[in-house]
């Protein structure tokens, strides 16, 4: 079930910021309380798997219910499934895996590495030790490997967007809790307009690549088109299989990218205007004021789009 909130309700909010962003991080907080407290309550299910499409705020959701397992009576820890990735020498031209355009799929989950990624997840779940791969972006290579094994009382959070495929994942139910994160919020405008979810954490991309990964705006809207195809066909036909779902929409976050990226969509509308999702996300930035950095929390979930955040990603 979705909510929504009106671009009205969020600059009223504003008139006090700091009590706008306390509320939504409370609510986030409140949700991961929640799941972590139902891990617990599964020793017998020691994995969690943790899935959710791009932009969701996954990496994030896993470190903060790894902090509070932590306290609360046991250990935790999180592992990227990127890290099985397959190098890129491993594929020849007729294995790749293709889109419907003939282009390579980068959304795939045929990219990982299934076979161990099977084989590890078993591993784990049973005490064994495994040597986890190293996955290195730049070279697309697997240049090294590192020990890893799951204490008695420990939890494994593995958060990825192919995490609940089981084609990837196998009949790891057995064993696995399983977790749904995204945006589940809609933004509704003066004029009863619907922000999607889907272009929200587009904004949440557009500001993370443009601050950090040096992309430009038309190369992000470009490269959200597949990965959408690919979440489609990917991630949102096995969202059902969760335990767990969290909606990590917070209040506060159009008012930052506002302040962020507002500007540079503005000045690039020649180039970006062909973009679908591009005249609808300026309109809503239209209807919204920005506020400062300075009212988000070191540990909120919109610090791993925008910097700062006490978590090393």
């Amino acid at each position: 079930m979705y909510s929504s909130i009106q671009t009205s309700s969020i600059n009223n909010k504003l008139e006090d910021p700091a009590l706008l962003v306390d509320i939504a991080e409370e609510n986030y907080a409140a949700y991961i309380q929640a799941a972590a407290e139902d891990i617990i309550k599964h020793p017998d299910s020691p994995i969690v798997l943790l899935s959710g499409p791009s932009g969701s705020g996954k990496t994030t959701t896993a470190l903060r219910i790894a902090d509070y397992i932590k306290t609360h009576g046991a250990d935790a820890h999180v592992l990227s499934m990127d890290n099985y990735f397959l190098p890129v020498d491993s594929f020849t031209e007729k294995t790749l895996p293709r889109d419907e355009n003939g282009e390579i799929d980068l959304e795939s989950p045929l990219r990982l590495d299934i076979k161990l990624f099977s084989e590890h997840l078993q591993m784990l779940a049973e005490g064994k030790s495994v040597m986890m791969p190293i996955f290195d972006f730049p070279t697309q290579s697997r240049p090294a490997y590192t020990p890893l094994h799951r204490e008695k009382n420990e939890f494994m959070i593995i958060e990825g967007i192919h995490a609940l495929n089981p084609l990837v994942t196998g009949d790891a139910d057995k064993f696995c809790t399983c977790m749904y994160v995204s945006v589940r919020t809609r933004i509704r405008s003066e004029d009863g307009d619907v922000l999607h979810p889907r272009q929200i954490r587009l904004m949440r991309r557009l500001c993370r690549d443009k601050l950090f990964r040096k992309r430009n705006m038309s190369e992000v809207f470009e490269m959200f088109e597949s990965v959408s195809n690919g979440e489609d066909k990917y991630i949102i036909p096995f969202k059902s299989r969760a335990d767990i779902e969290i909606d990590t929409f917070m209040a506060h976050e159009p008012p930052i990218y506002k302040a962020i990226i507002y500007k540079e969509l503005l000045e690039n509308v020649v180039q970006l205007e062909k973009y679908p999702n591009y005249s609808q996300i300026v309109s809503f930035l239209d209807e919204i004021e920005p506020i400062s950095l300075e009212y988000i929390p070191r540990t909120s979930l919109i610090r791993e789009f925008v910097g700062g955040s006490t978590f090393d990603y």
